[in-house]
């Protein structure tokens, strides 16, 4: 009798363990649920054509800020670029070709992302290719992971209001091609 616990103790070492096992349990399911979440992200794959756009905030080179919302009723162009990339090379010229050839109506709007880059060789890389469309550093990789890209170079023509409407892996062969794809876009 003498190695007999009290009531009032045992009840209270139960209730401890109680708790101790319900803040664990609690801890491993919050776990679980942040990992089922980000195996969903994962497993959504790209930006598909038809889908809204997630609206995304790049701010330049030269520190002008573009909004994605802010545009809307134009054609934007998002292009995903790096200066280390080869194949980013052979669509350069074309892409600021057809910058230049729209940018006097106002209604298409070129936006460059450099992605995973440093800005010395970002800014030799606009310079080599005289590249004069806005373009800016994929800080954190944000813009990149809202369009789950794959690689680079990949553009993304979003329509007057916001949808997705041509995606391309990969760079473009000619001005030709890009324009096939942004001139069904302009008209109403």
């Amino acid at each position: 009798m003498d190695n007999q616990i009290p009531q009032t103790e045992q009840t209270k070492k139960t209730w401890n363990m109680g708790w101790g096992a319900w803040l664990a349990t609690g801890g491993v399911v919050i776990l679980l649920i942040i990992l089922a979440l980000g195996l969903q992200r994962t497993n959504q794959g790209p930006v598909k054509i038809g889908d809204t756009v997630p609206n995304f905030t790049l701010t330049t080179f030269d520190g002008q800020t573009y909004n994605l919302e802010d545009h809307r009723g134009k054609v934007v162009v998002v292009n995903f670029w790096a200066s280390w990339c080869k194949p980013c090379e052979q669509e350069a010229a074309d892409l600021e070709t057809a910058w230049r050839d729209y940018q006097p109506g106002g209604e298409v709007l070129f936006l460059g992302v450099d992605y995973v880059d440093t800005e010395p060789e970002a800014m030799a890389y606009l310079e080599k290719f005289d590249i004069t469309f806005p373009n800016g550093p994929d800080l954190g990789t944000k813009i990149s992971q809202a369009f789950r890209i794959l690689g680079v170079p990949e553009t993304y023509i979003i329509d007057r209001n916001g949808v997705l409407r041509h995606v391309k892996k990969g760079p473009y062969q000619s001005l030709a091609e890009i324009k096939a794809a942004i001139n069904p876009l302009l008209t109403p």
